[in-house]
């Protein structure tokens, strides 16, 4: 590990041993930020600070992107959720507050089902349980990213992730879009994992009280997965960002670090 003040950088071993970029900023209690598919820890650049003010932020890069090794599939959000153990011991933390978006939502929920005695709180943003239960993005909607143009495809995410009004004020770059550098099979790996993703028998063994987020106009991941995921975690509660779409986080940033920043601190 690389200590610069109050920035640590390093690397930790999984059980099959990928090694793992990790990133920790701040002070204070851990926080662990879970990025969105295909994706590395930059997605959330310009928004960890937000909670520097009570929390250490801790982000990785998933394997498959950043720094990280990219091995060969199959990826899974579970096997994700045990990379995300691997770095907590790497860092010699035994609890903290998990907070996951998109597909990086998908991972938290196996990580505070699995491993309850190392969540303190949960929050899960523009996400979904998956499987048969989930409510799925429309057929126009997959067509649109299965094209082979990536230039169009990633006009067509930007337009999902953001309003044109935010985009207007906002003429980026954008670190939403997917990490440019990842080989084509961590690329499909991604996909498969997030695709195949099914955590509904798995929710009510979640013991942490739980913030689920979402945009209410996400068409990547529709908001009708916020109910479903509160009926089926017991300690939760339910914000939507109205107008949103699946970047709520970034869009909606000040009412969002608001709100879960005064979920992370209740009881403190």
């Amino acid at each position: 590990m690389t200590d610069t003040g109050h920035q640590l950088d390093g690397v930790a071993l999984t059980r099959d041993g990928t090694a793992l970029a990790c990133q920790q900023r701040g002070e204070g209690y851990p926080l662990i930020l879970l990025a969105g598919q295909a994706n590395n820890h930059h997605w959330w650049d310009g928004v960890r600070e937000d909670f520097h003010a009570t929390h250490s932020s801790i982000t990785l890069d998933y394997r498959g992107t950043g720094a990280s090794d990219k091995p060969q599939g199959p990826y899974s959000t579970q096997q994700f959720a045990e990379d995300v153990i691997a770095v907590l011991d790497g860092l010699g933390i035994e609890h903290a507050d998990v907070y996951g978006t998109s597909m990086g939502g998908r991972v938290a929920q196996w990580i505070a089902a699995r491993h309850p005695d190392r969540v303190r709180r949960l929050v899960l943003g523009c996400t979904s349980p998956g499987g048969p239960h989930a409510v799925e993005r429309d057929a126009s909607v997959r067509r649109t990213l299965a094209q082979a143009d990536p230039q169009a495809v990633r006009r067509a995410l930007t337009d999902l992730m953001y309003t044109p009004a935010w985009l207007a004020a906002h003429p980026g770059p954008y670190t939403t879009l997917g990490d440019p550098d990842m080989p084509p099979h961590a690329r499909r790996g991604h996909l498969q994992a997030s695709n195949g993703h099914d955590a509904w028998d798995a929710l009510p063994l979640i013991t942490a009280p739980t913030l689920i987020l979402h945009g209410g106009q996400d068409r990547l991941t529709p908001p009708d997965n916020a109910p479903l995921l509160a009926a089926r975690i017991p300690d939760s509660r339910t914000h939507l960002f109205p107008g949103a779409r699946h970047a709520y986080f970034e869009e909606c940033r000040t009412e969002a670090r608001a709100l879960v920043a005064a979920f992370l601190n209740e009881g403190s």
